[in-house]
């Protein structure tokens, strides 16, 4: 039988969890009950804005709250595995921000964990949610790009440094997933580059080169110290090409009836390669504007009233893990090759 109303708690009141309330509490059928986190100053600041729920900096009172159905968490990456497995033993169903956690071996557990105790275990990738994402995959699928012959990446701005983690940890988890979903490919092998500009020893700025089965490669100019803000992705096929650029208020996706044909003549030296353009209209298809978001959380809501497998669920969660596990490694060996391992 499915649930109707259904209790959500937020572990992490700081950068994200306030999105995560206002979306969580604009959709039917679903009430915030409690709230974790451990800073007085951003306790204060749910206090005020959700009054009529129980706002604690205790989080086993939200795993002993049976009115707590789900726990949403958006706590820093380093307390991800820990608060997780907590909820998902006190058979709480978890939506867990990106990424998912610091290591493949946690996201392993916390799957098992879920298995076991019959939790739903979402994985919040939010862009995948997005109408411009959605519209990327249709086209995609539909073959009008032809085959695709690469994906280039550039998410780079002024800001938000973090404590636990470097940047491909922080903004890689995007664009990883987007091409998860989109092109539906496992890696296979990752090389990384970066640099530090703080004494914390974590790149600030990266390089991120990332090769999939079929042929598919992906890289990524990720950085916190830009002096611009840039959210744009090209995917190129050789039929036609395609721009994302999410900071457009309204043409998002642009697709470019543009290609390249190579061939060689035969009759003359291999030099004498012959090179075709093609130049086409660009159209800017219809794009849903429902923030991604809201469309997220009616989503996990439905998985949790119905038992229903997350589009985003662990196991896309910890693909994402493994990419930047094996980046890591990378960068620690100087930008070496680092084969993607799937041993667990």
């Amino acid at each position: 039988m499915a649930i109707k109303m259904i209790g959500v708690g937020i572990a992490g009141y700081g950068y994200w969890g306030p999105n995560l309330a206002r979306n969580f509490t604009n959709q039917p059928d679903c009430s915030l009950v409690a709230i974790y986190d451990i800073n007085p100053t951003r306790i204060a600041v749910a206090k005020k804005h959700y009054p009529h729920a129980e706002i604690t900096a205790d989080y086993s009172r939200l795993l002993a709250n049976d009115s707590v159905r789900a726990i949403l968490i958006s706590t820093p990456v380093s307390t991800h595995y820990a608060l997780a497995k907590q909820a998902l033993l006190a058979g709480k169903d978890v939506l867990i921000e990106k990424p998912m956690t610091q290591t493949v071996p946690e996201a392993a557990e916390l799957i098992r964990i879920a298995k076991e105790n019959k939790c739903i275990l979402a994985i919040d990738h939010t862009f995948i949610f997005t109408g411009a994402v959605q519209k990327i995959k249709q086209i995609v699928d539909s073959g009008e790009l032809g085959s695709i012959l690469y994906v280039d990446s550039v998410r780079v701005n002024l800001g938000l440094f973090q404590k636990d983690i470097n940047v491909i940890s922080d903004l890689a988890p995007h664009d990883l997933s987007i091409v998860s979903h989109v092109f539906g490919k496992k890696p296979v092998m990752v090389q990384a580059m970066g640099g530090c500009h703080t004494q914390n020893g974590l790149e600030s700025m990266a390089y991120l080169h990332v090769e999939y089965d079929y042929n598919l490669i992906a890289h990524f100019h990720l950085s916190w110290v830009s002096p611009v803000k840039i959210r744009r992705t090209m995917i190129a096929g050789d039929r036609k090409m395609l721009v994302y650029d999410d900071l457009e208020s309204s043409e998002k996706v642009k697709v470019y009836d543009r290609s390249v044909s190579i061939r060689s003549d035969d009759s003359e030296m291999i030099y004498n390669t012959i090179i075709d353009y093609r130049i086409g209209d660009m159209v800017a298809p219809w794009i849903n504007q429902r923030e991604a978001l809201d469309a997220e959380a009616e989503h996990f809501l439905s998985c949790v009233r119905n038992r229903a497998r997350p589009m985003i669920d662990g196991s896309a969660g910890m693909e994402v893990v493994r990419i930047i596990e094996a980046a890591k490694t990378s960068l620690k060996n100087n930008g070496s090759r680092v084969a993607v391992e799937y041993g667990e």
